[in-house]
């Protein structure tokens, strides 16, 4: 069985390391607080001190961490992955980071014999507890049908896109989708209620028809209930967003609605609620309407 190294145990890494953990793959851990360590710890996972420390001792080490830089760090800077790192080693990013750094750092562990899977993951903190998560897949197909077990304890779909940085290209188009049906669902509740309609029932009204999707059945329902605590954070979201232009300008790609999108939510950032759920964007809506959902 394959020994599995896992850094950064945020809101979906520990759910995810759990998993794999909870699937009977021994598990070496490693994040920047210790809180999330001793838990899982606890639970029957080892503790490392330092990214290489896991690389030393496993088959497949994961990162999820939250940008672009965080991830380079770790697996290039001091005390690294790459420092740690034995040939034969598949490194595995389940980080939302931008292409064209998933495809340098490929490059860079390859030259140490080092197969890397960018494989970054939707779902939010619900597919992560469940195991249920949606995992795009860049890089070689033969590392990947070797992690392929793992893999399964973590999510119920898995998609080779294709060669390194593919599977963050997938996530990047995944992220200009959900953010357009966040404000679109957003604009549909406050539409709603200022015409002076149950936005409720406007939402049973129409999800079964062709607005139908995943957000239109999961956010409504905890946005009734006066909850916008995160799945996924705002700030998060905006993250992303800016990843999607930083690669749409790169390749020179017309994307004139993620623009509008973004902007609500660098206003949500702005306003203080970069910590509340991508859903929250309603609240930008609402502002500006001058009428709130739950009045």
């Amino acid at each position: 069985m394959l020994k599995v190294g896992y850094i950064g145990l945020g809101l979906m890494g520990k759910s995810i390391a759990r998993n794999i953990l909870k699937a009977g793959f021994p598990v070496v851990v490693h994040n920047r607080s210790r809180g999330a360590v001793d838990e899982l710890a606890a639970e029957g996972a080892t503790p490392a001190n330092s990214p290489k420390e896991v690389a030393e001792q496993v088959d497949v080490v994961f990162t999820n961490l939250p940008d672009t830089p965080d991830v380079e760090q770790v697996v290039l800077g001091e005390n690294g992955i790459l420092e740690g790192a034995h040939e034969g080693l598949i490194y595995v990013d389940n980080s939302t980071i931008k292409p064209v750094s998933a495809r340098r750092i490929a490059e860079k562990l390859a030259a140490k014999g080092v197969f890397a899977l960018d494989a970054p993951v939707s779902g939010g903190d619900i597919g992560a507890k469940n195991g249920t998560l949606t995992i795009m897949v860049g890089g070689e197909a033969s590392a990947l049908e070797k992690v392929m077990s793992v893999f399964q304890a973590m999510g119920k779909t898995v998609t080779h896109v294709g060669d390194a940085g593919a599977g963050q290209v997938a996530k990047a188009a995944n992220q200009i989708m959900v953010a357009a049906q966040m404000v679109a669902m957003g604009e549909l509740l406050v539409f709603s209620k200022k015409a002076g309609v149950d936005p409720r029932k406007v939402v049973e009204a129409i999800k079964g028809g062709a607005a139908q999707c995943w957000t239109l059945d999961v956010k409504p329902p905890r946005l009734f209930e006066g909850n916008r605590n995160p799945g996924f954070k705002a700030y998060m979201q905006l993250k992303d967003l800016k990843i999607i232009l930083d690669t749409a300008q790169e390749y020179d790609i017309p994307i004139s609605a993620t623009i509008e999108n973004t902007d609500f939510f660098q206003q949500m950032i702005d306003s203080g609620m970069g910590e509340l759920d991508n859903s929250a964007v309603v609240g930008v809506i609402e502002e500006k309407a001058g009428v709130k959902i739950l009045d």
